[in-house]
């Protein structure tokens, strides 16, 4: 893609974004927009570390949430070095993964096996805090250059505005708990009911409305009841 198409793709993004209702969402479409805008991207995230813990806060794409599982269990990885700050520097690329990895050996191995063969990320941050981690993955070594970089960090400009307007990385985590919780309680009526999403979600929130419960409660009691009915 040229300098010039990607810079009105850019444009059209910034005002797709402020479309979004929740910082989630806009995360989301942010770590989507990497695997569509950038080349020979075919996966992207953002992580933060929160009290020594990998938080995968958007995914897209295979890898990125068992590349952050194992970062955060090994205590190891450019992506978890990144976003808690341990790194010297603002961004970082492996080039080929194949190549030795000297400060994430055990990493380096596990992504392998994954099937990542290049990656690179940029941090999340305005003046005065570091959020996280914007990361890009590849299947085939040599998949990102400077170049790309750049367009990296025009992304992780607009994940970092997002983040700067939640509160706390917990907030934003909870929050994200709360929107799975609720789509899986709608799986469960769609399926033992026969009903559309739409449907589904009404029903959640009628019970909410009726009875005065937290959508969030609603949900949990479905799923409650599913697993003792197991």
């Amino acid at each position: 893609m040229e300098w010039r198409e990607f810079a009105e793709r850019m444009a059209e993004l910034a005002r797709e974004l402020l479309t979004k209702e929740s910082v989630s969402e806009t995360l989301d479409e942010i770590a989507a927009s990497a695997v569509k805008l950038i080349t020979g991207c075919d996966a992207a995230g953002i992580l933060a570390v929160r009290k020594g813990h990998a938080v995968t806060l958007s995914a897209c794409g295979e890898w990125v949430r068992e590349s952050d599982r194992l970062q955060g269990e090994l205590g190891e990885g450019p992506c978890f070095d990144l976003a808690r700050g341990a790194a010297d520097e603002r961004a970082y690329r492996i080039e080929d993964m194949t190549d030795p990895q000297p400060s994430w050996p055990r990493f380096a191995e596990a992504a392998r096996d994954l099937g990542i063969g290049s990656m690179t990320g940029v941090l999340l941050y305005t003046d005065k805090e570091d959020f996280g981690a914007l990361n890009l993955y590849s299947r085939r070594p040599g998949a990102f250059t400077h170049e790309f970089e750049t367009a990296g960090w025009l992304l992780a400009s607009h994940a970092a505005v997002a983040l700067s307007s939640a509160r706390t990385i917990d907030q934003l985590e909870h929050a994200m708990q709360t929107r799975h919780g609720i789509g899986e309680a709608m799986g469960i009526l769609m399926e033992r009911h026969r009903l559309s999403e739409d449907d589904a979600f009404n029903v959640l929130r009628s019970i909410s409305q009726e009875h005065n419960i937290k959508l969030r409660d609603v949900a949990q009691r479905v799923r409650d009841d599913r697993t003792e009915q197991l």
